[in-house]
């Protein structure tokens, strides 16, 4: 699998995006306020069928018939799960603490700092799924071991989600709304995860596995493209003024996000090194952790916090540094192969 077009230059579509949004939002203001009127439950309905657009794609390549070789070399897992659970949600709430409250006290104001640090939670409590197999295939990484690493992690998160954006939104101080946080968990990943799988099950039943993965996902390539362009678009237009008027935050929100994405990379790549895993392993295992579902993210901001534009703003950030970043881990890994044993999983089994 290689990376996309679209994929490479995602940070240069998001600044585009960003350009439009902000343009529809100054020059044409009546597009926006007429679109935010479409609310349920304080979820955007543009906004949310948009996102489902990005989500319901990703989640058709998600096999989770592959969760059964969860027991086949293990470690690896291990490592994710430690590393995407227990170590990922609470550094980036200490790093964005750090950054917004203290580093950068002088410069952003407290309402906004509290708002960038609830875009840091969100970013920091969702590991990346589809995306990860292209940073796992730039890497040689293990497809199948992927795939495993995926499911389980996808998985997951309908159970811990919820409880860790809580409680580290609770000791930041955010006023949690409960109800629209599991609400959003159900719309966005629980719904789309169904669908998926119901369709992947009738798909192969009727047409094969070899159908199903060679004509019927690349169909919907273009829906997560356009989804996740047109919601960039909608969400920036809604967010003209906080943009205009604080353009430099945009850089600071990205730096504590880039130091993360480096040191989660690293703490489940050495990890594995000590615990002798091989290269085809231990890179896929540092890019889930490393990546961000940026779509889940960008999804809960806006459902949670309609009237606070900055949460949103703060894990679109996330979008915008996420793939060269990810390039940058993609190449070091590369490079550092030899650190790891020779031998390599069977790239047929996990």
């Amino acid at each position: 699998m290689k990376i996309s077009f679209f994929e490479k230059y995602l940070t240069l579509f998001v600044l585009l995006c960003m350009a439009i949004g902000v343009g529809i939002g100054t020059l044409l203001p009546i597009i926006p306020e007429w679109l935010s009127r479409f609310e349920v439950a304080s979820v955007n309905i543009p906004i949310g069928l948009l996102i489902w657009l990005m989500i319901y794609p990703m989640m058709l390549k998600i096999d989770f018939t592959s969760v059964k070789n969860v027991g086949k070399n293990p470690k690896g897992l291990y490592v994710t799960w430690v590393v995407n659970w227990i170590i990922k949600p609470f550094t980036m709430f200490g790093i964005a603490y750090l950054f917004f409250y203290v580093i950068f006290s002088n410069l952003i104001p407290a309402h906004l700092a509290s708002d960038y640090l609830a875009g840091a939670v969100l970013l920091g409590a969702a590991p990346c799924t589809a995306m990860v197999f292209v940073w796992s295939s730039l890497t040689r990484g293990n497809p199948a071991y992927t795939l495993v690493q995926v499911a389980t992690n996808d998985l997951i998160i309908l159970v811990l989600f919820v409880p860790i954006v809580g409680l580290l939104l609770g000791i930041g101080g955010i006023t949690v709304p409960w109800l629209t946080l599991f609400l959003s968990v159900f719309l966005f990943v629980v719904v789309p995860l169904a669908a998926a799988s119901l369709t992947r099950y009738v798909v192969i039943k009727q047409k094969g596995t070899e159908f199903y993965n060679q004509k019927f996902i690349p169909k919907f390539s273009k829906l997560t493209i356009s989804g996740l362009l047109l919601t960039l678009i909608l969400i920036f237009s809604l967010q003209a003024d906080l943009i205009l008027s604080n353009p430099l935050h945009i850089i600071l929100i990205s730096i504590p996000l880039i130091i993360q994405t480096f040191m989660i990379f690293f703490i489940a790549y050495l990890s594995s090194k000590a615990l002798k895993l091989s290269h085809d392993v231990a890179a896929p295992a540092g890019m889930i952790g490393a990546s961000n579902f940026f779509e889940l993210a960008v999804a809960v901001a806006v459902a949670l916090f309609p009237l606070n534009p900055g949460v949103a703003l703060a894990t679109i950030v996330g979008v915008l540094v996420e793939v060269p970043v990810m390039l940058m881990l993609v190449k070091i890994a590369n490079r550092t192969k030899h650190w790891f044993p020779k031998g390599e999983l069977n790239h047929e089994k996990a």
